[in-house]
């Protein structure tokens, strides 16, 4: 098929990569040139593991190309999918207003039939606004075209995305027309041949439902886990002995019951907030998903809590190392990472603070951490090490899995670690001489 992707961000790039992967021919479209220009060059703006690879490789095969002018490749377009940021607003609720200028410009410039894809995580309601848009300039232009707008929303893990499109667990199409229903099937049908067909069909404001609740859910069980770790710690209980002895009830599972430090990405605090928003315009108050929000938001200042109890209020003097500042491994996003609060609270309180991620480093000294002073970044985990007063574990890098304990002893001032992510043996440490703080342990 010919496929217009509109936005080459995190969706919309892996989105169009993995289209064309299985033999579509795709161009992806892009406002910003400067980012156009670099995709033709090769050059991606996110990290993401395969894609790069991916996108070359497609492109010197001529099945992905880039553009920034809409007008020029509807006309040969079977399907558009619309791809671009919908963020937060001020009240919590998702911004469309370039959800709407795309469909705007469909409407436009569109020249033949088309299915328009709402791609990005929209609110319930969005593809009546998206086709009322359409129609407005359709009108306009005094032309009757016949489209249909279907809601297809994602479901990719950052660190994890080529693998989840290439091969999904389910594909959802909310679509009110056979005809685009059958169009959008024939597109995902390749990708399950190797896997069952896990393509659902629903009406389309039940699809927009899914993308927020899916979400909702997991952040639901994030919460819910760093709830239990911090009356855990109350009682006299292990967290990581209680999340064994729950997950191993099949009804329950082990996904998503790690306790931590939050969760964060531009996913999960959007969603979550956007839901309790779209329940409030109706009338309803979400408590359940007002709370996993209220807990989220608390726990990520548990580990700097935990830093102020151990050395006082006045941290001047004390050099504290920290792993991690992307919000999850295999990403450079630190969109609500943890790591932005624990490190600014940090800083607030006198500390001066060693940083070091594999991939994130230019995304705190260049955006989220770069007006906050006493920040040093380093170019290797050990270099954070010297003469610290402790180390904090924020993100689960597999470099961090197995570090050499006895050069950190060696390095640091004080055998002391904060564990973020409670991913360290608390007997190994303790026997090595270490003071081990953790997540749902006192």
């Amino acid at each position: 098929m010919n496929l217009t992707v509109i936005g080459t961000g995190y969706v919309g790039l892996v989105s169009g990569t993995c289209f064309a992967e299985m033999g579509n021919n795709v161009t992806c479209i892009d406002v910003d040139k400067n980012k156009i220009d670099n995709l033709d060059q090769g050059i991606i703006p996110i990290y993401e593991p395969g894609l790069e690879a991916m996108v070359k490789r497609n492109v010197s095969n001529k099945t992905l190309s880039f553009s920034t002018k809409l007008s020029e490749n509807l006309d040969k377009c079977d399907i558009a999918f619309i791809a671009v940021g919908t963020p937060m607003g001020d009240d919590g609720s998702a911004d469309l207003k370039y959800v709407l200028q795309v469909a705007k410009e469909i409407g436009e410039n569109m020249t033949t039939p088309l299915v328009v894809v709402d791609k990005s995580t929209v609110p319930v309601g969005t593809a009546d606004k998206v086709k009322a848009t359409i129609e407005k300039e359709l009108e306009k232009r005094n032309v009757s075209i016949e489209f249909h707008v279907v809601s297809n929303p994602e479901f990719l893990k950052e660190g994890d995305a080529i693998n989840d499109f290439m091969k999904p667990d389910r594909v959802v199409v909310g679509s009110d027309n056979e005809e685009a229903s059958k169009k959008m099937t024939n597109l995902y049908t390749p990708f399950f041949r190797s896997t069952s067909n896990r393509l659902i069909t629903m009406d389309v404001r039940s699809a927009e439902m899914t993308k927020y609740v899916a979400n909702a859910m997991l952040a639901t069980k994030i919460s819910f886990m760093n709830e239990i770790a911090n009356i855990c710690e109350l009682v006299g209980a292990d967290v990581n002995k209680v999340r064994i002895g729950i997950g191993s009830d099949s009804r329950i599972g082990y996904s998503f019951i790690y306790p931590g430090s939050g969760y964060g990405g531009s996913c999960f605090p959007k969603d979550v907030k956007a839901l309790k928003k779209t329940a409030q315009e109706n009338g309803y108050n979400a408590q359940l998903i007002g709370a996993v929000e209220d807990v989220n938001d608390k726990q990520k200042l548990v580990i700097a809590n935990k830093i102020l109890s151990k050395f006082g209020n006045d941290l001047k003097g004390k050099k504290i190392a920290v792993w991690g500042l992307a919000f999850k491994p295999e990403t450079d996003d630190m969109r609500e990472a943890p790591a932005i609060y624990i490190i600014k609270k940090l800083v607030e309180h006198g500390a001066e603070v060693h940083a070091y991620d594999p991939k994130a480093m230019d995304e705190a000294q260049h955006f989220y951490l770069k007006d906050v002073p006493n920040v040093t970044y380093y170019n290797s985990k050990y270099e954070t090490l010297k003469d610290a007063d402790a180390m904090v574990l924020l993100t689960e890098w597999k470099e961090f899995r197995s570090p050499d304990f006895e050069e950190l002893k060696s390095q640091m001032k004080n055998s002391i670690i904060f564990d973020g992510r409670n991913q360290y043996n608390e007997e190994l440490l303790i026997s090595k001489g270490f003071e081990y703080f953790q997540i749902g342990k006192s």
